[in-house]
């Protein structure tokens, strides 16, 4: 039994890669089924957010190329495309970064803690599908746990830093005066939410939410007075926005060239400040090729989290203790499954002997024998037939063979100095 987890990151790959790779929150049930039809899958789950596309699988034989040829057949990628951003870590390196992603110490924002929320979501459509079993489900817990207990016992999440609040700092550098600019979110998500709470603790009073289901805009916006508004009134409502900030699950750029250039026309050329956090993005590359348009995306925005980090790192070191604690406790309990089916034999091996020998036993018994004679006899039989097989394994074994030091082990007898 193997464990693997394969994948790219805002480390590893740059976004016009990640988008190509990445698997939206509506299709990660279908994503799943299929690389469970695998037969080189016994268990998956798939991670994939902005900053990171994932596969976390048991296999029962070490193949890391499978999942590698599942990626590229799913998305049609060529290899040669998407080949060498990736990562692989196998057994324990791969439950180590899975605690590492969930307590945020692989995130663009150190300790963000939006990931957690992230992976959850992800597991759950996974075990849902039936694309988990006993192992994964036990890593997923455990990797929550692991998270849990680095924001309880570190400062990690001290401070408020994440890939929302770096979006809203580089606006306050914008603009002198953030609370009389207008705002215009477009989508309902963890992020839209975050930005939101946080430009309204800036001072700003007129945010307008855009999304698909109106419904969902209304409960948010109603978290800092906002207005909302469906998608399809977004080109009309456009021009009113100073500073626009999306993050949509879309496959599609929901914002075009002609979109904003007429939106621009309207305003007169006075300036707009766009921030792209979604991936695939929401807003059109050449966007950024308009006069009187700043467009930043989730990469443009390592400048402005790398000074959040420094404050964080003393955390990221306790965190890694614990991480590396949970990590081998971990893999002691996957090492356990290996050893059942040996566990099992050994077990039917000794009560076929034992069957044997007792009803050896009870005919001698029932031919009158001595009772005494027949359990003493009973006994050097159990204890011969059970010592004869490790007896001459460790006969033919060399003096520094490994084998013997094992024996000792297993039998609890002390170690020969």
């Amino acid at each position: 039994m193997y464990l693997l987890a394969l994948g790219l990151n805002h480390k590893t790959a740059p976004i016009r890669i990640r988008e190509r790779a990445a698997v939206t929150i509506e299709h990660l049930d279908d994503a799943l089924r299929d690389i469970s039809s695998r037969r080189a899958v016994s268990e998956a789950a798939i991670i994939s957010t902005c900053n990171r596309t994932e596969l976390y699988c048991r296999q029962e034989e070490h193949d890391p190329d499978a999942l590698v040829d599942w990626l590229c057949d799913y998305h049609h990628l060529k290899i040669d495309t998407v080949g060498p951003y990736l990562y692989r870590h196998p057994g324990e390196d791969a439950v180590r970064h899975a605690f590492r992603v969930a307590s945020g110490l692989d995130s663009m924002v150190l300790g963000e803690p939006q990931i957690l929320g992230q992976m959850k979501e992800a597991f759950s459509i996974a075990h849902k599908t039936g694309a988990t079993g006993k192992v994964l489900n036990r890593l997923f817990q455990q990797t929550f746990a692991v998270a849990k207990q680095v924001r309880t016992d570190t400062d990690i999440g001290a401070s408020a830093v994440s890939v929302a609040y770096a979006a809203v700092s580089l606006a306050k550098r914008i603009f002198a005066d953030i609370s009389k600019e207008k705002v215009l979110l477009i989508g309902a998500g963890d992020t839209i939410e975050l930005t939101g709470r946080y430009l309204h603790d800036q001072g700003v009073r007129h945010i307008i939410v855009a999304n698909r289901t109106l419904e969902r805009a209304q409960q948010l916006a109603k978290n800092f007075d906002g207005e909302a508004i469906s998608l399809a009134e977004l080109p009309s409502r456009l021009a009113e926005a100073d500073i626009l900030v999306s993050s949509t699950a879309s496959t599609l750029p929901i914002l075009g060239k002609g979109a904003v250039e007429q939106a621009l026309k309207q305003r007169k050329h006075k300036p707009m400040f766009l921030v792209d956090l979604a991936v695939p993005r929401d807003i059109e590359e050449q966007v950024a090729d308009l006069n009187d348009v700043y467009l930043y995306s989730v990469d443009d925005l390592r400048e402005v989290i790398q000074e959040n980090i420094e404050a964080r790192q003393a955390a990221a070191e306790e965190a890694e203790k614990i991480i590396e604690l949970h990590s081998a406790q971990f893999m002691r309990w996957l090492h356990g499954l290996d050893a059942v089916p040996t566990i099992l034999e050994i077990r039917e091996h000794i009560d076929h002997i034992s069957e044997k020998e007792l009803e050896r036993a009870h005919r001698r018994l029932r031919a009158g024998d001595d009772p005494e004679k027949v359990m003493a006899q009973l006994a050097r039989a159990l204890v011969q037939k059970f010592a004869h097989a490790p007896s001459d394994a460790l006969n033919k074994a060399d003096p520094d063979d490994i084998l013997i030091h094992a024996a000792r082990r297993l039998f609890n007898l002390k170690q020969e100095k």
